[in-house]
């Protein structure tokens, strides 16, 4: 069941980002561990091609795992070429405005409710098998939009940004959050507590979920009694960190 389906159902789900160390291999590592409902591939602050993204989100299908790409939102046909390549669905990084997110989520859907340009011959449109206005449909109802809530003005309109058709998820990211709120780092200061508190409440209101990156269990305890139901913990880079420290706990008499 895809990471969609699953957040309508109420489930909650836990997925890893992959960045800079990116290598299909550690999609495959990470579902055999197990635990994971699937990944989000982080082409803001990595350089991801099309063909990286095809492979990854070959590796997840074949992992039965779920993936979306976070981009920034300046792109159309950037937009188009992540969801063409295989992935689930986008995110939108440094959402600014409730009216940003609404052009996003056009660049992800088709006619009547977006403006996503025909391209029958992707991933998605089964390379050209399926008859176009039945791909239209399908593509639609399956793809995944998520909009972070990590500027001051997406906080102030994510009741708005709740609202919009087609928006999947709210997503946090804690140390954008932070830096703007003025206390940069500081993820359980009060006024970073607030500000979830508050896309929760908008998310409840408009029959959405939230979903945020978490750097410790406090975090994520809070996080999960607020509501959020899709809980990112870890990246190649941290999890890679962590290996490095456990072995070198592990023999510390050699170091």
């Amino acid at each position: 069941m895809s990471l969609k389906k699953k957040l309508a159902a109420g489930e909650r789900v836990n997925v890893f980002a992959l960045s800079r160390l990116y290598q299909p291999n550690m999609i495959e590592m990470f579902a055999i561990q197990g635990g994971f409902d699937g990944f989000w591939i982080d082409a803001e602050h990595a350089s991801f091609s099309t063909q990286d993204i095809e492979v990854a989100a070959a590796y997840a299908r074949a992992s039965n795992l779920d993936c979306f790409v976070r981009i920034p939102p300046h792109d159309y046909s950037l937009v188009t070429r992540c969801i063409e390549s295989g992935a689930e669905g986008v995110m939108a990084a440094q959402i600014v405005s409730a009216e940003q997110a609404e052009e996003f989520v056009q660049w992800a859907k088709f006619a009547p409710r977006g403006k996503r340009g025909l391209n029958a011959g992707c991933h998605d449109g089964q390379f050209g098998t399926i008859p176009v206005a039945e791909f239209c449909q399908q593509a639609n109802e399956r793809s995944f939009v998520a909009i972070q809530i990590e500027t001051l003005q997406a906080l102030e309109e994510c009741d708005e940004i709740a609202a919009i058709d087609g928006v999947d998820l709210l997503f946090i990211g804690p140390s954008d959050l932070s830096q703007a709120l003025g206390v940069t780092g500081d993820f359980m200061h009060e006024s970073c507590i607030a500000a979830i508190k508050k896309v929760a409440a908008a998310c409840a209101k408009h029959g959405k979920t939230f979903g945020a990156v978490t750097t410790t269990p406090e975090h994520a305890h809070m996080l999960a009694e607020l509501g959020c139901k899709m809980i990112s913990p870890t990246n190649d880079i941290r999890t890679l960190n962590a290996g490095i420290k456990a072995v070198k706990e592990s023999f510390s008499e050699f170091f």
